[in-house]
């Protein structure tokens, strides 16, 4: 199968868009002090489990799919 160059470069953008949104949410995850994340006694709650586990498999995922965009990007400067 062969992308063409725009679909290429949609994926490459798309998979650096996911780090940068995700890397941020992390962060902000971590530092929170509304109560969401973390309880009064600073334990993780339910709610930092399954956003980290969101944010972990956004990172494999646009991993992937910038992989993808990279590798259909090289391939059409060939």
């Amino acid at each position: 199968m062969k992308l063409s160059r725009r679909a290429s470069w949609f994926l490459l953008a798309f998979g650096a868009w996911s780090w940068v949104i995700w890397v941020t949410f992390a962060k902000n995850l971590w530092k929170d002090g509304s109560g969401l994340a973390f309880d009064d006694a600073g334990d993780p709650t339910a709610y930092f489990w399954v956003h980290l586990a969101l944010a972990i498999t956004s990172f494999i995922l646009g991993t992937v799919v910038g992989t993808i965009g990279l590798r259909g990007v090289r391939a059409g400067r060939k």
